[in-house]
């Protein structure tokens, strides 16, 4: 953006203008990684998931040999979506307008009355379905970009595949998806969701206060603020929050079962381990639109805690409404009985109707509301119309002695997470 800001400053009007999100969709989706979904979701050759690339639809499979392939899931023909279920396993697609068939490679296998429409001289290798141009995984994690020169997957997730590997690369068989992912509209910018799991750990003691008062939180104010905020490269940022100092100690590696313990010392390194074993919680985002959230939750106080891990896609559907799609990841290897656990708290307290998570989308819809009228949208800035990100500006040191990647101050109340993200967006929006 071209106004002159002061520092930890974001124009309010940037969370619901139509010029912006045009500029987002073309300068910010096009040239990052966008998450599609993870590898166990199509386990077996003829396996597919149909997800979205902002406004792209896309189809997702594992072919014969077992490659993972992601195409457009537009026939060649007339354009119409070609496959509409959400998941499936097939040998071949076949379009329900004209019946032109596609095989799992995307070739062009089936015309209908082909020979004595079009002849033998249509060459069908020229009707391939069009491919996604990237398609790289990290630990079972599938990415795509549009743009082919984007930097290579790993490079791009830099200091953060340091703490990825400790929440999806800890366990030998890695993780699994548990069901289909849950999808739920909201009348919400795509950033607001995308930088609260990021790094806003200051909303929990306001925003989810009736878990307080129903005893599932800690009523110490400070309690999210405990551990450290992890600024990384590329708008990427999380937090590692530990249990205040005075409440009851909480249970090695999140309450993971015993026997996964050994399979963590084997595919985590000593430093990664030690950030892992005394964390209570890590939430953060993958810039520009994948987060995180592995917490511990229970049936009151410390009582029966369990943790689980979620991830979230922000899918932009327009400047002012937000397609939330969420994962449930588990430990392949973990107990049968441990992983239902973990997914009732899941859907308890972070599922489309759970208890947090409905707390923090009638706040977004709340944030949208008011950055929807005139005052809040004008370019000019007469009105004083941004909004405040200071927290913790020149005020709160680097510790020097933490053992993991990245930039780390010791406290979660903080805004340098956010101010990251939006420097990575404001580089990229202004960028030739």
């Amino acid at each position: 953006m071209q106004q002159k800001l002061s520092v930890g400053t974001v124009p309010q009007w940037i969370l619901t203008d139509p010029d912006v999100y045009r500029a987002e969709v073309e300068r910010v989706f096009a040239r990052t990684w966008y998450y599609l979904g993870h590898e166990s979701e199509i386990p077996e050759p003829g396996d597919y998931v149909t997800r979205w690339y902002v406004h792209d639809p896309v189809l997702l499979v594992r072919d014969r040999g077992g490659e993972i392939r992601a195409y457009l899931n537009s026939c060649m023909h007339r354009g119409t979506v070609l496959c509409t279920a959400d998941s499936g396993n097939k040998g071949s697609f076949t379009c329900p307008y004209h019946g032109w068939t596609y095989n799992l490679r995307g070739e062009l296998t089936g015309i209908v009355a082909g020979d004595r429409v079009y002849g033998e001289e249509m060459n069908r290798d020229e009707w391939k379905l069009r491919t996604i141009p990237r398609v790289e995984t990290y630990h079972g994690l599938v990415f795509a970009s549009l743009d082919r020169d984007v930097v290579p997957l790993r490079e791009y997730l830099g200091d953060l595949a340091w703490y990825l590997d400790i929440l999806v690369g800890r366990s030998d068989n890695k993780m699994e998806v548990r069901g289909a992912p849950f999808r739920w509209v909201v009348k919400a910018n795509w950033k607001i969701g995308a930088e609260n799991f990021g790094g806003d750990a200051y909303h929990t003691a306001m925003t989810h206060r009736s878990t307080v008062e129903l005893g599932l939180s800690p009523k110490d104010p400070m309690f999210a603020s405990y551990g450290h905020q992890v600024v990384m490269n590329d708008g990427h940022g999380l937090n590692v929050i530990t249990p205040s100092p005075v409440a009851p100690p909480i249970p090695p590696f999140q309450g993971q079962p015993e026997q996964l313990w050994p399979e963590f010392e084997r595919n985590l390194t000593p430093e990664q381990l030690e950030v892992f074993r005394g964390t209570a919680v890590i939430d953060g985002t993958c810039f520009p639109n994948l987060s995180f959230l592995s917490p511990m939750h229970g049936t009151g106080g410390h009582a029966h805690l369990t943790n689980f891990l979620t991830l979230r896609q922000w899918r932009p559907v327009g400047p002012d409404t937000v397609e939330i799609w969420s994962w449930f990841l588990t430990d392949r290897d973990a107990p049968e009985e441990f992983k239902e656990e973990s997914y009732k708290r899941y859907v308890n307290t972070f599922g489309p109707a759970g208890t947090l998570e409905q707390d923090d989308t009638e706040i977004w819809t709340r944030i949208t509301d008011a950055s929807n009228g005139l005052m809040a949208r004008d370019k000019n800035m007469n009105y004083n119309n941004v909004m405040n990100y200071v927290m913790g500006l020149g005020r709160v040191e680097v510790d020097p002695a933490w053992p993991g990647p990245g930039t780390a101050y010791p406290t979660c109340y903080l805004e340098a997470v956010q101010r990251g993200f939006y420097e990575q967006w404001n580089k990229l929006m202004v960028k030739d």
